[in-house]
């Protein structure tokens, strides 16, 4: 059913710098095209133009702002000069919340060129009366989306780095507001002190700006885990199910490649658009991103009844596969396909691996990392328990 060694040719094949918009993210999609077509299958590209603006520019002008920010309220200066700082970072960060709107349409600084891959699978054709019946009265399609991402992403410094940056930046200003507010309001016969105390988490979060500037970005990684090992899945799905008599009966199937999400999630922002009959109620959306030596999954903490379910029933699985459930509730500069479409109110479950963040986006991101046993008892475990619920259905 599922062939370990085909996932590890696909994980091996897919591990090569592939940047956003370079030729290493186009010879990506013209691998997967080909093996989706070996498939007798017949694939669908989406071809979008994208700018770097969003993803790399726009992240750094804001903390570097937000910086200055925080730094005024630590100097508390004359109110005339203060005031007029502010009004001038309030009119960028305004003109810039007004461009990043829709960042799918930034053409700056300049334009590139990327594409989505898409399959789509019908269900088993209908064969009792009561079941067309019910497929008439449904005006939307319910669907099983399995995302992945075809590109990759070198950076100065790891994921995991990048994200304790930015929780140091976060906690560092909160330190200096609550600080702001007590010299100014509430202890304000102890200002001196709160001055000298205020030095400590200024100097922290004027770092933490400086290594964020700092966080170039490269074409260094081979995204073994970040994103290969999703891709692999994906293919593995895709073959298992694209036996016709493999299908599920109330669901189409949907197998989606995207391209750019390491540069501000461009791939799912166009493809989005491609979803309009998808009803966001009774469908699912299973995002693989980066999977090495554990699973994880992110459900989200308010689950529809069809993700407690289908949930419930991974965690139970009989593949002797540990799902571990993220114990976080805020996402600190970590973003995903499967995080752009909860926000657009679909339900599903991202599936990667937290205890991998050190390697990504880094050169460390190699195909030794990831166990591709694991992903063999994932697929597997996927394919029979969506095999179980649609048989509910």
């Amino acid at each position: 059913m599922i062939d370990e060694n085909r996932l590890k040719e696909n994980l091996t094949t897919f591990s090569f710098p592939r940047l956003s918009g370079t030729d290493g993210e186009k010879k990506a999609l013209n691998i997967a095209l080909s093996k989706v077509e070996k498939l007798n299958l017949k694939p669908i590209t989406q071809d979008f133009v994208f700018s770097t603006f969003f993803g790399r520019t726009y992240p750094k002008i804001a903390f570097l702002l937000g910086f200055t920010v925080l730094f005024l309220f630590y100097l508390n200066i004359k109110a005339f000069i203060i005031s007029l700082f502010f009004m001038i970072i309030f009119v960028i960060f305004g003109l810039l919340f007004i461009l990043t709107r829709k960042p799918e349409s930034i053409r700056l600084p300049k334009k590139l060129n990327a594409s989505n891959l898409y399959v789509k699978l019908d269900p088993k054709p209908k064969t009792s009366k009561s079941e067309i019946k019910k497929n008439d009265l449904n005006h939307q399609e319910r669907s099983i989306l399995f995302l992945c991402h075809l590109d990759s992403k070198g950076q100065r410094f790891s994921i995991l780095g990048r994200i304790r940056i930015i929780r140091t930046w976060v906690f560092s200003g909160l330190i200096i507001i609550f600080i702001f507010i007590f010299k100014n309001y509430i202890f304000t016969p102890f200002s001196l002190l709160f001055y000298i105390i205020g030095i400590f988490p200024t100097t922290v979060n004027f770092i933490s700006t400086i290594l964020f500037l700092l966080n170039t970005t490269n074409n260094e990684s081979n995204g073994a885990i970040d994103n290969a090992s999703g891709i692999a899945c994906v293919l593995e799905l895709l073959t298992y199910f694209s036996n016709p008599e493999s299908r599920l009966k109330h669901y189409n199937l949907w197998f989606v490649f995207t391209g750019t999400e390491e540069c501000g999630t461009m791939g799912i922002r166009n493809f989005f658009y491609k979803l309009t009959r998808v009803d966001k109620n009774q469908s699912i959306v299973m995002n693989f991103d980066a999977i090495a030596k554990n699973t994880y999954f992110f459900p989200g903490k308010k689950m529809s009844d069809q993700i407690y379910t289908i949930f419930n029933m991974f965690s139970k699985n009989t593949k002797g596969l540990e799902i571990k459930r993220n114990p976080k509730r805020i996402y600190f500069g970590s973003y995903s396909d499967g995080y752009y479409l909860k926000k657009k109110n679909f339900n599903g479950i991202g599936i990667g691996d937290l205890e991998s963040y050190e390697y990504i986006h880094s050169i460390h991101d190699t195909v030794d990392k990831v166990d591709v046993p694991l992903l063999k008892k994932l697929c597997e475990m996927i394919i029979d328990n969506l095999i179980a619920f649609d048989n509910q259905t």
